[in-house]
């Protein structure tokens, strides 16, 4: 079945427009609550949101619809998605739901959804949702005796910091630590700088003032730009980037040196591997990794898994065949023996243990490879199918045929957009940039061709 509703994440697009509204949301609350009833107990559903201002408006619509179904609601208020995937099992819910648009514009929004194990849900379940989205639905709602709650929930924040401390040994410490902490004036506004500083550090908060339009506005883990600034000026020891609901994160050492999700994740896997806690024979990623990271594990005799991209399918892949660390580039990394999904507070945690046990700085603990060379070109195109023109076929032929096994490429429309991501990588970057452009120009012949 085609799916009108969901994406690869959830619901997601611009408030108030379609899907986005207030009637959608509300059915949305009507159809989960009625697919995951089980039982004649009260079920109960979690909902939290980031800072955006139609979060207001999207909550209200779904407690609507979940009350109408006969759920009791529990409301976090702004907390970042992790936090709602961990209380959704703390508080034996039968599902959660995070309203965001994670590192989108304030005037985005999105429904995510979780079942009672914290997991996102699968496409079946999704399809369950989307197939009940109609008018009948009125036909199942509860009786007007058994009508649901809401209230709101009041310690949430301090249950997931505690949480978030308990991913590192008990006898470690922050303290002597300088740490510039940027939560994007989104959901980890609270959160993240109240648990760096109960663990001893010397924490320095910037765009922590949300005020409903300000969230990812130059700021976060896609524009860390300030923090560079912010870590010079302060002379900090690590600068901490989080996105608008903190499932990601990008790092900056001392320098003011970038260090993404490829960096993170060989720190961690190198680390949990010479403790004997890595699980299974290397860690997951998906095909945007890059192939440095691919080399740096093998060289340590571990594998690089890579999937679709999406963080659902690095999870998926890692439930499946049993690894506990996996993720993205962006900074969505997965850390299986602590969370269900990408958690950006967790994440740093792990690498400022690291950064502790090693009593080095960031820039020689955190660069654990150097990247090769990788282009990215996107192009638009209106109507049919380019990838499967001939002369198409023809340039990416040529170009796998050119880059060898000394590169690698990867090809794939965009999710959300009438785009091909043409992305190429290898030692020799003028021959990426070159079968990258041979590629782009065979796509723009194709552009407008039905």
């Amino acid at each position: 079945m085609s799916r009108k509703y969901f994406g690869t994440d959830g619901i997601r697009g611009r408030a108030n427009r379609f899907p986005m509204t207030p009637e959608i949301a509300m059915r949305v609350g009507m159809a989960a609550g009625l697919a995951f009833q089980n039982g004649s107990h009260r079920h109960r559903v979690v909902i939290g949101k980031d800072t955006r201002l139609s979060g207001y408006m999207i909550e209200n619509a779904l407690v609507s619809g979940f009350c109408a179904a006969g759920v009791d609601v529990f409301l976090l208020g702004p907390i970042p998605t992790p936090a709602v995937a961990m209380l959704a099992r703390s508080l034996r819910a039968d599902f959660g739901v995070m309203i965001s648009a994670s590192h989108n514009p304030f005037h985005d929004n999105g429904i995510k959804l979780f079942g009672p194990d914290g997991y996102k849900l699968s496409d079946e379940i999704e399809a369950k949702i989307e197939a009940m989205l109609d008018p009948s639905i009125e036909l199942s709602l509860a009786d007007s005796s058994s009508l649901g709650r809401a209230k709101r929930i009041d310690g949430v924040h301090d249950r997931y910091i505690e949480f978030a401390k308990r991913t590192l040994p008990k006898d470690l410490s922050l303290s002597g630590l300088r740490i510039v902490v940027d939560c994007a004036n989104g959901a980890a506004y609270k959160v993240a700088p109240s648990a760096l500083w109960e663990l001893g550090a010397e924490v320095v908060p910037i765009h922590v003032e949300p005020n409903g339009f300000n969230i990812n506005a130059d700021c976060g883990s896609t524009n860390p730009v300030s923090l560079v600034k912010k870590v010079h000026e302060v002379r900090a020891d690590l600068g901490i980037a989080l996105d608008g609901d903190a499932d990601r994160v990008v790092l900056v050492d001392e320098n003011g040196t970038i260090i993404d999700g490829d960096q993170i994740m060989a720190l961690i896997a190198e680390s949990w591997h010479e403790d004997g806690r890595l699980v299974g024979d290397g860690i997951v990623a998906t095909v945007m990794s890059n192939l440095g990271l691919e080399r740096f594990l093998n060289g340590r005799g571990l594998a690089l898994h890579r999937t679709k991209v999406g963080d659902r399918y690095v999870v998926e892949h890692m439930r499946n065949h049993g690894f506990n660390v996996g993720g993205e580039q962006s900074g969505h990394v997965i850390l299986s023996d602590f969370s269900t999904s990408g958690d950006g507070l967790v994440t740093a945690l792990q690498v400022l243990a690291c950064l502790k046990r090693q009593n080095k700085p960031a820039s020689e603990v955190c660069r654990k490879f150097e990247p090769v060379p990788q282009v990215l070109k996107n192009v638009r195109y209106s109507g049919g199918k380019p990838l499967e023109r001939s002369n198409v076929k023809a340039a990416i032929a040529s170009a796998e045929e050119k880059l060898g096994k000394n590169g690698r490429l990867v090809i794939r429309p965009s999710g959300t957009e009438p785009l091909i991501r043409v992305m190429a990588e290898g030692d020799d970057l003028d021959l990426v940039n070159e079968v990258v452009d041979q590629i782009v120009d065979a796509l723009g012949e194709t552009r407008n061709v039905a």
